[in-house]
């Protein structure tokens, strides 16, 4: 049975806590923070939120268990009105470094309980790692059954169509069980790159196969090499490479992936799409897409890197992968252009216009594996035809039209470039940056649009701020970086976490578009949900509905919704490629030195 949390026990926990014993009329006034929390040394930021126009002049730090006031401050910024609320205010206490469980009251207002401490994000990518294992096609580790084995027969390709080949493995993309290349490909990437920079972060819990054990191997890498696994299946000959397995067809109503009845005319095979640069779409609808580049690099880079750091513990391995990042380079250049998805049924589908940035990444990794300089200087010249990812400062795009969502091909280059490449790639990071810097001017720092998937794009923006201030030692935009990542944990206008499960003490999402949830009450732990959008985008999709009532309501605006109600699958809907970049950011921070920010 599906029961809901109450939306303020954290409220009236604290409020008890202080001696205030009842309500009397609805609150009006909020303090949101990271409810996971904070390391001593890092930017700490609380945001008050409130539908009145009390002014909030000072706040104090409590402790938890004590109940004494432990840290007071002035350091306080109005922002004015942003969303339901008539006033936002940043509440500053950086400077408070002591370890511990504590609260922020402003004025009668106190906010949920936060932990202080060095060790405060540990196992969180961890954590997200299970919704990948969840997410897996072929044998399951979760439902410890096997789905989708006879994938697949092919279309638009050089053989005849309906021809069997093997694809199956690989990640489900979301809910649905609809398997795409430029997103799997993306997202065994993050993790390849989470391993290779954050090593000392992951753990090893489980098996190859995603079952608890040990083998000596990184979770994460074991996940990645499922992700490589299903790629090579993609990419199985130097002259073949698969653009998708199974389209729209799959939307048949909620079902678990091991009962998956949706018909595509021949058995339990899905159809799998070769990639040919040109339009596709067996059904009512045409994608736009233009030619190779765009998925055919992405195969390239996960490949390379993937050799790089399989070299030492399967050479054998190592040696296919190298040899499909240079294949996959190859059919990237059969015709310079973007490959979108194909739909059947419906006008939906991911809209990717660009690829110059793919070219740049699968480049700087082939020089990574050869030494050659000049994919390194091709790099380069891509770098320049694409400065800046094109959604950084915009305020709406179309779906998953620029992706990835970020460009990993400037700062893998920064780390080889001599000193004045490596100057123009971050000063292009940075440009980037202060585009959404210069939207960003609320309670929040919110500067990222509010389009579908919008987590996916703020997670994406805070790796883009990691990567430029760890290369550059520039710290002037780490307050937005932090206050990216609080927002996916808590700080945001409706005060909940955006993982699903996470942290287990506080507002999280339980009631996620989940076929596994509805039908089971199996959580899809780790989880990132898509996240809030515009009520513009919100109201115009098909289908979409709140079925169990919207527990913030008084939160929602005209501008902006985001509802945990499994109807949701606009917002609430967890992807697999946006949990990869979690992954990637999680570890980042819990690795991460302590940092105080720079005033501008």
């Amino acid at each position: 049975m599906h029961t809901k949390r109450p939306l303020f026990r954290n409220f009236i926990f604290l409020a008890a806590l202080i001696g205030l014993t009842s309500f009397q009329t609805a609150p009006q006034a909020w303090v949101r923070v990271n409810l996971m929390g904070y390391k001593p040394g890092s930017i700490k930021v609380a945001v008050f939120c409130s539908k009145g126009d009390t002014p909030v002049k000072s706040f104090s730090v409590v402790d938890e268990t004590s109940g004494e006031i432990v840290f007071r401050s002035k350091n306080v910024k109005p922002f004015g009105g942003y969303g339901p609320f008539k006033q936002t205010y940043r509440l500053d206490f950086t400077t408070f470094a002591r370890a511990g469980r504590f609260f922020i009251d402003a004025g009668g207002t106190v906010s949920p309980v936060f932990t202080i401490g060095h060790q405060v994000y540990a196992g969180t990518s961890d954590f997200c790692m299970q919704y990948m294992r969840q997410q897996r096609s072929g044998y399951n580790p979760f439902l410890k059954d096997s789905c989708h084995t006879s994938d697949g027969y092919t279309m638009y390709g050089p053989m005849p169509d309906s021809t069997h080949v093997d694809v199956s493995g690989g990640w489900h993309d979301a809910t649905d069980y609809l398997q795409y290349s430029m997103t799997s490909a993306n997202a065994t990437y993050l993790l390849l790159a989470s391993f290779r920079d954050f090593p000392d972060v992951f753990v090893d819990k489980h098996l190859g196969n995603g079952l608890g054990g040990s083998n000596g191997i990184a979770d994460v890498m074991d996940e990645a090499r499922w992700g490589v696994t299903w790629l090579l299946k993609m990419h199985p000959r130097p002259e073949w490479m698969f653009n998708q397995l199974a389209d729209d067809r799959d939307h048949a109503g909620f079902r678990l992936p091991t009962d998956d009845k949706a018909s595509y005319g021949k058995g339990r095979e899905r159809p799998v799409y070769f990639l040919t640069g040109e339009p596709q779409g067996l059904g009512t609808y045409t994608n736009r897409t233009t030619g190779t580049s765009s998925t055919a690099c992405k195969f390239s880079s996960a490949f390379a890197l993937a050799s790089q750091l399989l070299e030492t513990t399967d050479k054998s391995l190592a040696q296919l992968l190298r040899q499909r990042a240079f294949s996959a380079y190859d059919f990237a250049l059969r015709k310079e252009g973007f490959t979108q998805t194909a739909s059947y049924r419906e006008p939906y589908f991911y809209e990717e216009a660009n690829w110059v940035d793919d070219m740049e990444l699968a480049l700087a990794q082939l020089f990574n594996i050869s030494g050659e300089a000049e994919y390194l200087q091709k790099a380069f010249q891509y770098a320049n035809r694409e400065k800046q990812t094109p959604w950084l400062g915009a305020d709406t795009a179309s779906h998953y039209q620029w992706y990835p969502f970020i460009n990993a091909g400037h700062y893998e280059m920064s780390k080889v470039a001599d000193t004045a490449m490596r100057a123009e790639l971050m000063m292009f990071y940075r440009d980037g940056i202060e585009k959404v810097f210069q939207k960003a001017d609320n309670g929040f720092l919110r500067g990222v649009p509010f389009i579908w998937c919008s987590n996916n794009l703020l997670t994406a923006f805070a790796i883009q701020c990691y990567w430029y201030r760890k290369v550059t030692g520039d710290n002037r935009y780490a307050e937005m970086e932090q206050a990216a990542f609080d927002w996916l944990l808590g700080c945001n206008p409706w005060g909940t976490s955006m993982v699903v499960g996470f942290p287990a003490w506080a507002d999280f999402p339980d009631d996620p578009h989940s076929s596994l949830n509805y039908l089971y009450g199996y959580q899809t732990f780790g989880g990132l949900v898509d996240g809030p959008v515009y009520g513009t985008i919100y109201r115009q999709q098909r289908g979409v509905k709140v079925y169990r009532g919207d527990e913030y309501e008084m939160f929602q605006s005209d501008r902006v919704v985001y509802h945990d109600d499994y109807g949701d699958y606009v917002t609430n809907e967890p992807t697999m490629d946006g949990t990869a970049y979690l992954i990637y950011l999680a570890a980042a921070f819990e690795a991460d030195q302590p940092r105080f920010h720079l005033k501008r």
